[in-house]
């Protein structure tokens, strides 16, 4: 069961800390996707939750529209620790308020999910001055996607939203992140989505935060074999692996003419 309730915010817009992204709008706290791996668990300190990472979703409900005039000519993310379009969305549409009210306003929006429920918004979104969406997407395996994303929608259903909205002429970007070292394949994700992808970015798993041992412990059950290679990057710190990925991701992108941003740290 996960525990959702409304909470009243001054407003949905916040000042981005985010490299090149001047704004960011979280419609919710929250995320019952419960990814293993989840670096955004740091938000729960600011709520009064006792439940774990992923068994709650606060919809948050804003006391004033967003202030639009301070969006011209600017750079929006939506959403940067939460997907505006989890399982709550359907029922409360808050992410599907903010774009009507984005409708008409001069700013670069880049739309983040996991999830094919924004094929709901498809006609908004095409209709907005400048928008892309990013689906997030690590891995085609299924039997991955059980352990390390649970509640999210697979590989298939993202693939399939992205070429809907790709045929519907919305910029479309397959966010291959975070990177599991020795599980992603980024020529296979790349193969059975470049028809419909405009850009790729790249990002690694990062485990400097409170998902470390959630994911070492995953690893250790449920791929011994690549437990030395973790412990090499993560206890270790040797950055070899990253390097070299980070060689080939170029040298392949560049090969077949692909548009890529590497967002390795």
């Amino acid at each position: 069961m996960i525990a959702c309730r409304t909470v009243r915010v001054k407003n949905l817009l916040t000042p981005s800390k985010l490299p090149g992204v001047d704004y960011v709008i979280n419609p919710y706290v929250g995320c019952p996707h419960k990814c293993l791996y989840c670096y955004a668990e740091f938000m729960k300190r600011f709520s009064d939750h006792t439940e774990d990472w992923g068994d709650f979703t606060d919809v948050k409900i804003p006391d004033t529209p967003i202030p639009l005039r301070r969006l011209t000519g600017k750079r929006l993310v939506i959403s940067s620790v939460t997907d505006p379009y989890n399982a709550f969305e359907k029922r409360h549409g808050i992410t599907r308020s903010v774009l009507e009210q984005l409708a008409g306003v001069p700013v670069a929006i880049t739309l983040i999910t996991k999830s094919d429920l924004i094929v709901r918004d498809m006609e908004l979104i095409a209709g907005l001055e400048n928008a892309e969406v990013a689906f997030s997407l690590n891995s085609l395996d299924d039997g991955f996607r059980r352990l390390f994303e649970p509640r999210a929608p697979d590989a298939k259903r993202r693939l399939a939203a992205m070429r809907r909205l790709h045929d519907a002429g919305i910029r479309t970007i397959l966010f291959m992140s975070p990177i599991f070292p020795g599980i992603t394949d980024f020529t296979d994700i790349i193969r059975a989505s470049s028809d419909f992808t405009d850009e790729y970015w790249f990002e690694n798993l990062n485990l400097d935060n409170l998902a470390h041992n959630r994911v070492a412990r995953a690893i250790g059950r449920h791929y011994p074999g690549l437990v030395p290679l973790y412990r090499a990057i993560y206890r270790d710190g040797d950055n070899t692996f990253w390097k070299e990925l980070a060689h080939d991701i170029a040298d392949y992108c560049t090969q077949h003419g692909i548009a890529f941003r590497d967002l390795f740290h």
